[in-house]
């Protein structure tokens, strides 16, 4: 298959496969549910309805932390009220001014819900414990600009158990290494226009160490959250929202523009359900109770369309009108499933496909997977691009074959039968896992075992599928997966709409 980035080498300036956007939450493992925070005030002999005097001196200490910090920098802490209010609109402003150099940006303070703990006596029971409570609380938000990590925030509420939110750019990370081995770049955005050498840039990309990202958030906690020291505790870092971004970087807009349009427009009609599970990996089945769909929108940057599937997605949009970004978002990281130990709970382990966890030393594994996913999208929209190729392609398979005395018809995309035959073997879970004779036959139930044999052999001897040596497992084979697609794309989209437009002039 000629991908895009072949097919308009002469028109692109480089690829570069990053982490985007990266949200990591920090908890205290021991208090951060009501149950641990009670046994917590059991081992250390405060009762539980002197929980609010408790907690009060932590609360002050965050206050003064945060005014001593905002001080030494000379910052006036800003007091954000109205909901509506951006926080990255105010940071934009102060960085005009300010300028791009390491060190403390901003602070913004809000009210804004957060998890707590009140005292509660079961009267039945006669047990007094602490139970969850949401309310809100006085939060800071330290904007940072960090010499590796680039413009990050940390959010800070002053509510035990201190759950912390901070946020990083995958792009700002790489910027910095880039300038680190003095590799010359310009970014727009948080995407790259311009790299010296897009290849070390990509090796750069890939080997993201996550034990100096671990470092790093314990001292971004332990300078603007200093009080979960006082439980003898260290934070825990999970996941909680990350975004993994492909860029194409055309030389010019023009250039992008004369295919983006087509792209786009096609996406829409061609994207199924079943293609979205096969993009991000998954097996599309009927016990499926999430949601799945596409989201076309046209925003300043550039014009989007997303498909998303539960907590993730993927989407596609030309950034800038330059970069034809192809991103997969997920806010729940445990969506995808990869080899793994496991342990079971007699304490035995064992290796299998399992969904991923969501600490922070998941993320190498979680980029290979994401980069996957913005690869089989990339493939799926390089194959209905081509028009060309795929048409004469298509008057191909639609011509009979013969082997061995015997005589193989062609394909007909108008006709019924054959049309219903291409909607099945294209299914996005055979396209992942494959498909038998008898997975056909759960949607053929009126042909009988030889009948599908012989269908199969049909798809065989046009060059569409192929068998797995020693199994009865067949798979699309490229040529397959371009011919459908085009044939579905020429026919849906052009010939069925042009027919309909002249009947009713």
């Amino acid at each position: 298959m000629e991908l895009i980035t072949d097919r308009y080498s002469s028109k692109i300036t480089g690829t570069l496969s990053c982490y985007d956007r990266i949200v990591i939450n920090g908890t205290l493992p021991e208090i951060s549910n009501a149950q641990g925070m009670t046994s917590y005030l059991y081992k250390n002999s405060i009762r539980i309805f002197d929980y609010p005097k408790f907690a009060e001196p932590f609360r002050n200490q965050i206050r003064e932390n945060a005014e001593t910090i905002a001080s030494d920098n000379d910052i006036e802490i800003e007091f954000v009220r109205k909901k509506k209010t951006r926080k990255e609109d105010l940071i934009s402003k102060v960085l005009e001014k300010r300028g791009n150099y390491p060190g403390l940006v901003h602070v913004i303070s809000v009210m804004e819900s957060c998890p707590t703990y009140k005292p509660w006596h079961n009267k039945i029971s006669h047990k007094t414990f602490l139970k969850p409570d949401q309310s809100k609380c006085l939060t800071y938000y330290f904007y940072f600009i960090d010499e590796v990590l680039g413009l990050c925030y940390i959010r800070v509420p002053t509510w035990c158990p201190f759950r912390l939110q901070i946020y990083l750019n995958g792009h700002n990370w790489l910027a910095s290494k880039l300038k680190e081995k003095k590799i010359d770049y310009t970014m727009i955005d948080n995407a790259f226009d311009y790299i010296e050498d897009w290849d070390e840039a990509q090796k750069i990309s890939d080997s993201l160490d996550v034990k100096e990202l671990h470092e790093r958030l314990s001292k971004f906690a332990g300078k603007y959250c200093p009080v979960y020291k006082s439980f003898n505790q260290r934070y825990h870092w999970s996941v909680m929202q990350n975004e993994y971004a492909t860029d194409i970087v055309f030389k010019n807009q023009r250039d992008l523009q004369l295919i983006y349009s087509q792209l786009i427009k096609t996406a829409i009609h061609t994207v199924k359900p079943d293609n979205i599970a096969t993009f991000l990996g998954r097996k599309l089945h009927g016990k499926y109770q999430g949601e799945v769909g596409n989201n076309y929108h046209v925003r300043i940057e550039g014009t989007r369309i997303k498909h998303t599937m539960g907590s993730t997605s993927i989407k596609m949009y030309d950034k800038f009108g330059k970069i034809l970004r192809i991103e997969t978002t997920s806010n729940d990281i445990s969506f995808f499933k990869h080899y793994r130990e496991v342990v079971h709970r007699d304490g035995t382990k064992s290796m299998k496909m399992a969904s991923m966890k969501k600490n922070i030393y998941s993320m190498t594994a979680l980029a290979d997977i994401m980069k996957a996913s913005n690869r089989r999208y990339l493939e799926f929209i390089s194959t209905i691009e081509d028009n060309k190729v795929g048409t004469k392609k298509l008057n191909k398979v639609s011509k009979k074959v013969k082997q061995n005395n015997r005589t193989y018809k062609g394909f007909n995309f108008f006709d019924q039968d054959d049309e219903n035959l291409f909607h099945i073997i294209a299914r996005g879970e055979f396209n992942i896992y494959g498909f038998r004779a008898k997975n056909i036959r759960k949607y053929l139930h009126e042909k009988s075992s030889s009948q599908i044999s012989r269908i199969l052999l049909r798809f065989k001897k046009h060059g569409l599928i192929r068998r797995i040596a020693n199994s009865y497992k067949y798979y699309l084979t490229k040529l397959g997966k371009q011919i459908i697609a085009m044939g579905m794309k020429i026919k849906n989209l052009f010939i069925i709409p042009e027919l309909n437009l002249n009947y009713n002039l």
